[in-house]
């Protein structure tokens, strides 16, 4: 890439459920043109897509999130060639419905990472052909149920379709007294009587000096003061890791994508501490850039060594409510009977629009983020504010437009601060300078 400037783009999360009018919509042009200016153009699909030829989970990521294939064509309209697969909604119709993305996504030559049909392909970098040099991408997700982690081959069994799984623990230090009344409730509640019988009976190590589990919720850790750690998994950290450092062989430029909802406490525009351990491992490893999304709101940008890490760029398109079909199990557990249409179920989910995302402001603002780099080093970031329409009627709202809302970046510059980033406001556009 020597002498070489290269222009990338990257939004948040993508929930798409309406098809793009033929002849697009007001502010779409713009918007296209602007991603269309760069030569790698990535966003998070949190979408499965395909007629029901998976099967309804018996948990989601919040909504059943299914979609008709041809709304990928949709989403290439966009102008996007490179694409995040993993997150919580990959799940939600099954490993078919991961699998019958999958084939939807290859019969359209798009380009993607984070699932696959075993544990190493859902592990493995996507790569993007550009004149500019070759990306690399690797996707990978913090936040899932069990079932949608994807598993690996034995030399006698496949594997299990799935998602790229980065796994974490919450370690809950606390001082001597609260240490004590955690003594107290584990006794109480015989919460860890299971792993109790499991040590007694030989099956299962001691627990550490000062440690003690509360069931599956996390570790206490006896400390001189009362804090909460979150920590990335060893053995996801070391697969992640092994990809980034192939992926740098290989290719010219290499992103890491995490969709990740988690906080340690909160504050929900705050990432866990396990995010920002893992974000700057993958730079060490080789990244170039650090895409992160999935609490569909913004989060501050990190520049360690000279690259971007960032937190959450909020949602790029979102129309959770225009869902066509959800299943059983989503009725059976707001106590609905089974044959109440979806915009009924919306309605009382939100309490007639009253509580959830649709009157929380920061849901409805974010950023599309574009960088420079030359001769291989990140030299400048340009941030792109993007409305999704929080006063639209319900079948209108969701729909990105560029808006050049200054409040939005100074908001921006309010979370960045603490990473001791600065942002530039200049016209409507806010600008990170490395040079």
């Amino acid at each position: 890439m020597k002498d070489t400037e290269m222009r990338l783009i990257a939004t948040g999360d993508m929930f798409i459920t309406r098809r793009i009018p033929e002849d697009g919509y007001e502010g779409f042009e713009q918007l296209r043109d602007c991603v269309m200016e760069h030569d790698v153009k990535f966003s998070n699909l949190e979408m499965t897509f395909h007629n029901q030829e998976g099967y309804p989970a018996a948990v989601s990521g919040g909504t059943w999130a299914m979609m008709a294939p041809e709304a990928l064509d949709d989403v290439k309209r966009f102008g996007f060639n490179l694409f995040n697969t993993a997150n919580n909604h990959s799940g939600d119709y099954g490993q078919e419905g991961v699998l019958a993305t999958i084939r939807h996504l290859r019969e359209r030559d798009m380009v993607f990472s984070g699932t696959g049909s075993n544990l190493a392909e859902a592990s493995e970098a996507c790569y993007l052909e550009t004149r500019k040099g070759r990306v690399a991408l690797i996707s990978v997700s913090s936040s899932f149920h069990e079932s949608a982690r994807a598993g690996g081959q034995s030399q006698a069994m496949k594997g299990r379709p799935g998602l790229n799984p980065l796994r974490s623990s919450m370690r809950y230090h606390v001082d001597q007294s609260h240490y004590d009344m955690a003594q107290e409730l584990v006794k109480v509640t015989h919460v860890n009587a299971s792993k109790e019988f499991s040590i007694k009976n030989g099956y299962s190590n001691p627990f550490d000096p000062g440690t003690l589990p509360f069931g599956s919720a996390g570790m206490f850790v006896l400390d001189d003061s009362c804090w909460v750690e979150s920590v990335p998994n060893s053995e996801d950290m070391d697969r992640i890791r092994g990809e980034i450092v192939e992926a740098g062989k290989q290719a010219d430029v290499v992103l890491v994508s995490f969709h990740g909802h988690e906080c340690d406490g909160e504050d929900t525009t705050i990432p866990a501490r396990f995010l920002e351990t893992f974000s700057r491992m993958c730079i060490d490893a080789g990244a170039d850039a650090v895409i992160g999304h999935g609490p569909h709101e913004l989060r501050g940008i990190e520049i360690y060594k000279e690259k971007p890490i960032f937190y959450s760029l909020g949602n790029f398109l979102f129309e959770t409510e225009t869902v066509s079909l959800q299943p059983y199990d989503a009725y059976i557990n707001k106590k609905l009977p089974v044959d109440t249409k979806v915009g009924s179920y919306m309605d009382n989910r939100s309490k007639n629009g009253t509580v959830g995302y649709g009157v929380l402001e920061n849901i409805w603002r974010a950023v599309m983020a574009g960088w420079t780099m030359k001769d291989g080093k990140v030299t400048q970031v340009q941030l792109y504010p993007i409305s999704l329409g929080m006063k639209e009627k319900r079948s209108q709202k969701g729909v990105p437009k560029m808006t050049g809302d200054e409040e939005v970046l100074r908001y921006l510059q309010q979370l960045s601060d603490p990473y001791g980033t600065k942002i530039r406001i200049e016209n409507g556009v806010g600008y990170i300078d490395l040079v």
